[in-house]
């Protein structure tokens, strides 16, 4: 123990009172609904912080859940989210199960979103995914993460830098519930094998940065969309590479959404040759996405039904236009609308076209795939078993 001593429990929760002003970086920050949701926010941005700063640290580091179940950065539905802290200067093992998830993805990074001041990080120092794995008969893997590679070591040897503090784990889905999810545990090789009671200094640190994480977070994300907003407008779609928090690898397709409750917005992309993984999904007006297990907020490349042309045609609206791509708004009149070209060779720009909901037939083409009242409930019923197979927690 330190000689180190707490502050009053309403020093650290007056941390959190400062955070009201953040709603003014949002599109309508006198909107009562707005606020309710803003609140909402702050609260899991909190529940976020806990695990992220208290779970685990370096020594004994565990993959924790990230943004499974708090929808905080527009999480990928497909995705299950993991982090472990590390220190790049020590050794780790990563063994697994390697199930029959569409991809695998490990990125390796200096400063994790929210625990660092917007810019202050890289999140890409390194990256390794599922054609990278050593996987044997059993479908069992092993990663060690270490300066150099033991002579015989017949796994995958992944070097880091010595400024990498965490690792992010993707776990992506494209058919929910029907494939098997990958297992995984890591450990430190150089660090002792008890974890320690944590002392009064760690915990009045590690306190302040989970009160004050929403000061970091919410103008990251809530400054994404706000540039696409400046930058192109509503109701169209630009290309981000998102060079400092995404994928290296992944190049996204973002669009500010408003449409009233009689409107529709069709949406429009050719789709490229080479394509192992692709999708859009609908988010609120703060970048959280919007409920995906019990409503159909997302499409991706397996669930997408494709037109005769070889165009991939949905229709973003609040009620079901009995189209088979139908993106459900949850309710909200603007947000953003997110798609991800994965390893791609190409990176088409979709086309949004916003009509009157009683126009959206005449404005597909005739194939366009329909589906019935009966239809719709089975797929979402199965949508909804599919994502709660997964293991999020």
């Amino acid at each position: 123990m330190t000689d180190a001593t707490l502050a009053p429990w309403s020093k650290y929760v007056d941390l959190i009172r400062e955070q009201e002003k953040l709603i003014g970086l949002t599109w309508k920050p006198e909107d009562e609904a707005y606020r309710a949701d803003f609140y909402r926010q702050l609260a899991m941005n909190l529940s976020y912080a806990y695990v992220q700063y208290f779970q685990s640290n370096p020594d004994h580091p565990e993959f924790m859940p990230l943004w499974n179940s708090v929808y905080l950065f527009q999480p990928n539905p497909d995705d299950v989210y993991y982090y472990a802290p590390l220190d790049g200067r020590k050794s780790y093992r990563i063994v697994g199960d390697r199930g029959s998830i569409h991809m695998i993805m490990l990125q390796f990074g200096c400063g994790m979103m929210g625990m660092v001041e917007p810019g202050g990080g890289e999140q890409h120092s390194s990256y390794l995914d599922e054609k990278d794995l050593v996987v044997d008969a059993d479908g069992r893997f092993e990663i060690l993460l270490a300066p150099e590679k033991p002579e015989g070591f017949a796994g995958t040897w992944h070097p880091i830098r010595e400024d990498v503090d965490c690792v992010m784990v993707r776990l992506r889905s494209y058919d929910w519930g029907n494939e098997a999810d990958v297992r995984m545990a890591i450990e430190c090789l150089d660090a002792p094998l008890q974890k320690r009671r944590m002392d009064v200094a760690e915990i009045d640190a590690k306190l302040r940065g989970t009160f004050t994480l929403s000061n970091r977070l919410n103008p990251l994300f809530y400054g994404f969309q706000n540039r696409t907003l400046e930058r192109v407008g509503r109701n169209v779609f630009e290309l981000e590479p998102f060079s400092d928090t995404g994928l290296a690898n992944q190049l996204y397709w973002t669009c500010v959404f408003d449409i009233a409750g009689d409107e529709a917005l069709i949406v429009e992309t050719d789709l490229p040759d080479v394509c192992p993984y692709w999708n859009i999904q609908v988010n609120d007006p703060y970048f959280n996405a919007v409920e995906f297990v019990y409503r159909q907020t997302s499409i991706n490349g397996h669930t997408a039904h494709i037109d005769s042309d070889g165009k991939f045609r949905a229709v973003l609206a609040h009620s079901d236009p009995g189209v088979a791509n139908w993106l459900d708004t949850g309710g909200f009149t603007e947000g953003t609308l997110f798609g991800r070209w994965t390893q791609c060779d190409s990176a088409p720009l979709p086309v949004a076209k916003k009509v009157k909901l009683d126009e959206v037939a005449g404005n597909l083409p005739a194939d366009t795939r329909m589906v019935s009242a009966e239809e719709r409930t089975e797929s979402l019923r199965a949508r909804r078993i599919g994502a709660q197979l997964r293991r999020r927690w």
